[in-house]
């Protein structure tokens, strides 16, 4: 076992039914939800989900638009841009990045947690779950929202991306200070969509490789050792909100 961390043989929840009840929703999202659900792409989204539903397949997480229940938009303060859910029994949990308590916690989140030591001195949790930055205002969001068991990337272009574009924009037009942490280059892509908030100073935008072991040491932009953490929190302060506690 992990020293730090508690964790036990993960549970198999698979989303039950499409589309996802969207009653949970903080009321901000629910326009911009309704409006993809019956755009092309998402009515195109729909067909696929149904299909693959019909034919028996396991998708992760059972509730794709979380995120968008736990954090309103009016409250959000940090964006963290993931990039599909995982993909292993019982990973995924509709968060980015994000396990459930008692899940076993994937190499990515165990270096933000390095991170977070490193910069910030902060202990290792107990576990890897993230509802706890959801409920401050960090929007854990993926750029695609859900995935088939034990395949990754799978329902890339399935047309999620038209919908975490809009939301990324919709929290772009807020008028509070927002810090977007754009990890890799699925984040980095919707780098656009922010950039003309952020020219005016009132957003922050922080690059850096992604988090997983293969790119988190590698230069130019280190995940390890970026600060971003530290440096939300500064940006915060300056701006006269409240600090995340992560």
């Amino acid at each position: 076992m992990q020293q730090g961390f508690d964790w036990a043989e993960p549970q198999t929840p698979c989303l039950k039914v499409w589309p996802s009840p969207l009653q949970g929703l903080a009321s901000a999202w629910r326009p911009a939800v309704q409006d993809f659900l019956a755009s092309p792409e998402g009515l195109q989204l729909s067909a696929r989900m149904k299909q693959a539903l019909a034919e028996g397949q396991c998708i992760y997480p059972p509730e794709p638009l979380r995120a968008l229940t736990l954090t309103a938009l009016e409250d959000v303060h940090v964006v963290i841009l993931g990039q599909d859910p995982y993909h292993g029994p019982g990973q995924a949990e509709g968060l980015a990045f994000s396990v459930a308590a008692g899940v076993k916690v994937p190499p990515s989140l165990r270096n933000i947690f390095k991170e977070l030591q490193r910069s910030m001195g902060l202990p290792f949790p107990r576990d890897g779950s993230l509802v706890r930055w959801a409920q401050q205002g960090v929007l854990l969001l993926n750029t695609c929202l859900t995935v088939q068991d034990g395949l990754a990337a799978s329902h890339a272009r399935w047309g999620w991306e038209a919908l975490t574009d809009r939301l990324v924009e919709m929290v772009a037009a807020q008028p509070q200070p927002v810090v977007f942490l754009l990890w890799g280059g699925h984040a980095q892509a919707k780098k656009s969509l922010i950039e003309a908030s952020a020219a005016q100073g009132h957003h922050l935008i922080l690059e850096a490789n992604h988090p997983s072991p293969l790119s988190a040491l590698r230069p130019p932009k280190p995940f390890l050792g970026c600060d971003h953490f530290h440096l939300a929190n500064a940006f915060l302060a300056e701006k006269g909100q409240k600090k995340i506690d992560w």
